[in-house]
């Protein structure tokens, strides 16, 4: 009984260090990652990729459709949002081409992991250029609104091409 009296606390304390010690990186990692991420950016999808310091990110805000197969678990739902899937890659490789792109607002991690990012290029926002340019759709995925349904979007002609 005696022992457990003693290791319960300890256990317990290098518990609560152990948890503070990881919230502390993550808020210095999110805190810094606005000022110090930037460069060129690879791009995975039209909503996704890669800084060049190989920093996986989600573009906030927006969201573009899938270019994976219809059999795979997250791609497209119809040919249709395939095709537009790959416009929409089109668009923001060729928007952040050679360009220097800024990381200007981390909010946080999704759930594979990737910051959650706004971007900036030449001090326009970089979501908002992709979906005036008619090949992405604002989504407010943090207030629970559904992803856009792309299949039905390609069918009722409400999207433009790309630039």
């Amino acid at each position: 009984m005696f022992v457990r009296a003693r290791i319960v606390p300890v256990l317990g304390f290098v518990i609560f260090v152990m948890v503070a010690l990881a919230g502390a990186r993550f808020a210095s990692e999110s805190a810094s990652a606005s000022t110090e991420l930037g460069g060129t950016v690879y791009w995975s999808d039209g909503d996704s990729g890669r800084l060049s310091d190989g920093t996986k990110f989600r573009l906030h805000g927006v969201d573009a459709p899938e270019t994976g197969s219809m059999k795979q678990r997250g791609g497209a739902n119809c040919e249709a949002e395939r095709e537009l899937g790959y416009e929409a890659k089109a668009a923001a490789t060729e928007l952040t081409r050679g360009r220097e792109v800024f990381v200007t607002k981390v909010m946080g991690r999704d759930r594979y992991g990737r910051n959650v990012v706004s971007l900036s290029l030449d001090g326009k926002d970089v979501a908002g250029l992709l979906v005036n340019g008619g090949t992405h759709q604002q989504w407010d995925y943090d207030g629970g609104e559904a992803k856009p349904d792309w299949c039905a979007a390609a069918g009722s002609g409400n999207l433009r091409a790309a630039p």
